[in-house]
Formats: C-alpha cells, structure tokens, sequence
C-alpha cells in the first residue's frame, strides 16, 4: 500500500526519488534485524490499524512532541532555531510536515528498498553530512545520535493515548503500540549506520 500524503508537494520530502542514496544496509541485513526486533507480518498488519488510527491526529502528535516536549528543552529545542537561538518558522513548519509524513511512512509504507533507502536519508540529515541542506538554513551542524536515541522513549510513551483514541480494545491498542515500537527500534537502529560509520564523534 502506498502511504498517504499529509500534504503534496511536502518541500525536502523526496521519498523513493532518485536523489535518495541506495542504504549500505542490505535487505538480506534488514531482515535479519527484523527477525532479531521480533518484527513480523502481524506487526505490519497492526501498524497500518495504527496508521488509521493516527492519520488525522498526526498534527496534534508532531505539536506534542516538538512545541509541548522539545521546545522546552533547550539541547533539543536549539536544533530547529537559528545558532543564536532564535525561532526558524519556516523551517519549523516544513520539518513539521516531513515529521507527520514520518509517521504515515512508519504505518503504511512496505519496508521495501525505498524504505530502507530513506531510513538512511533521515540519519544524514541529522548529521553534518547534510543538516540544514534541505532548509537552506544555518541552525546547528548536527543532531547528537545520543538525544536521537533518547527521545524514541518519549515519542514511544506518548504515542500510544493517540492510538486510543479511536475506540480500539486495550488489546488491540497494546498490539498496535507493540508493533510501533518495534518498527522506531528498528529505525533507530537504522539510523545508528552513518553516525557509526560516515561521522566523526557525533555521538
């Protein structure tokens, strides 16, 4: 199933375009990553329920992790505003959009070689391979690996009253959540490749 769109075009959203390098992550690799996240075909069934239960709440998620969460902490907060602290508007709204199709992407998208492919574009812009190129802005070089991985706890935690909120059993909802665990562990990791391989201590 192709993923739904949060907006078209989605500037610097560049999903299956040529442009995106081929991922040094093989599928042979990936999917013995899945087999070692005891990723499976129910857990992509259960993603795309949770895909449908989050694709008109993605605004009210993206505002909750990055205006309610991020803002107030000031070594995450500096990574979307100018190196004098200052607010980037643009650049906050086009990167809100690219973090809601995120969430689309996770849910709906086949992990096929696209996916893979734009797993490892997600990790090298937020390195300084290629932060702030998209944008055009001048922000900091890079997004520590560290809060990368810090932050999938939260965004974990406080997804899942989103999947309640359409009326789901508590089993079906404790199974979507398992399942979107699952695949963020599996991203994370992805996206450990070119921080441990292509940077330089920017951990």
């Amino acid at each position: 199933m192709a993923s739904q769109k949060i907006a078209d075009p989605i500037h610097g959203y560049t999903y299956g375009a040529a442009s995106v390098p081929t991922s040094p992550v093989t599928l042979s690799e990936f999917d013995a990553l899945k087999a070692t996240a005891g990723f499976t075909v129910e857990d992509e069934h259960l993603l795309r329920q949770a895909g449908e239960a989050l694709a008109d709440q993605t605004e009210a998620i993206v505002t909750r992790w990055r205006s309610d969460i991020i803002a107030r902490i000031p070594n995450l907060a500096r990574h979307s505003r100018s190196l004098d602290g200052q607010p980037i508007p643009e650049y906050l709204a086009q990167s809100n959009l690219r973090f809601r199709q995120w969430i689309l992407d996770t849910c709906f998208r086949p992990y096929d070689q696209d996916w893979l492919n734009y797993q490892h574009e997600i990790a090298l812009r937020h390195t300084s391979l290629k932060k702030n190129t998209v944008d055009g802005v001048r922000s900091t070089a890079y997004v520590p690996f560290r809060d990368i991985a810090a932050f999938v706890a939260v965004m974990n935690d406080t997804i899942k009253p989103f999947m309640a909120a359409k009326g789901h059993v508590q089993s079906v909802v404790d199974g979507m959540h398992r399942a979107w665990c699952k695949s963020v562990q599996l991203q994370l990791a992805l996206w450990a490749k070119p921080y441990s391989t292509q940077v330089v201590d920017e951990w």
